[in-house]
């Protein structure tokens, strides 16, 4: 869907004291901007208006975050939204305009998050050859796990049954092991859940919400993610797999 343009939004974004778009200035050194930088670090990959992001903040007023999107009129929004939910004590948020995928561009080992958050990021399941597009695609997981913090997670929601379940097998190719998992997020009983106006259409529509929570192993898969390609025999015993092993780890549960 394309994004209404909205000509107060750079303007405002420019004259905020907690917005960047120098991210490569800022690499291994963005817990220097937080007056707080021995908190715990969080990032969220396509905040979009920042309706739900703003609720975590404002809830979480100890954990630094950093909130990226790609276009300046989202985030105009987020901006607003945030000083809304926040009181105007936005001190431990950060947004950032940037390409994410390109994202280790703008963050290095030593920013050392400890949580990465992808919310409803597009699904490219249109055609086969734009799934390198997705953000949970190998050549993006592999570029997080340069400065997730070892035992480092990735919190994923989504609405596509196809990206989620495609998203869980490059998710295990590229070192990460399932800690919670659903298919029904609102029927699941997690806590807590901030809901986004994405995530409040599709609960009206009666759509469930996946999500699962994946933490980074020790040990870093060695291979070529921009020549990977899901086929669907390998998704299959992967799926196999992985189901077999998350019942078998949660029996009695």
């Amino acid at each position: 869907m394309h994004m209404r343009k909205k000509k107060w939004a750079r303007p405002e974004l420019q004259a905020c004291p907690f917005f960047t778009e120098d991210g490569e200035k800022w690499k291994n050194r963005w817990r220097e901007r937080f007056p707080h930088p021995e908190r715990p670090l969080h990032l969220e990959m396509g905040c979009g208006k920042g309706v739900s992001t703003a609720l975590m903040a404002a809830d979480t007023p100890e954990i630094n975050y950093v909130v990226c999107d790609l276009s300046a009129d989202v985030l105009g929004d987020a901006r607003r939204n945030l000083v809304r939910a926040c009181g105007g004590d936005v001190s431990h948020v950060q947004i950032l305009l940037t390409d994410i995928c390109f994202i280790d561009r703008v963050f290095g080992p030593e920013d050392r998050a400890e949580r990465i958050y992808i919310h409803f990021c597009n699904p490219w399941t249109e055609k086969p050859k734009q799934a390198k597009r997705r953000l949970t695609h190998p050549r993006q997981l592999l570029q997080y796990r340069r400065f997730l913090t070892e035992r480092g997670e990735i919190w994923f929601k989504t609405d596509d049954d196809t990206l989620f379940q495609d998203s869980r097998v490059y998710l295990d190719l590229c070192g990460f092991e399932t800690v919670y998992l659903t298919e029904d997020l609102h029927q699941s009983g997690f806590a807590p859940n901030y809901i986004s106006e994405h995530e409040r259409k599709y609960m009206d529509l009666g759509v469930p919400i996946r999500f699962g929570i994946f933490r980074m192993k020790p040990e870093a898969p060695d291979f070529d993610p921009t020549r990977y390609r899901l086929t669907p025999g390998v998704r299959k015993a992967a799926l196999e797999r992985l189901n077999a092993e998350w019942k078998m780890n949660n029996q009695g549960q």
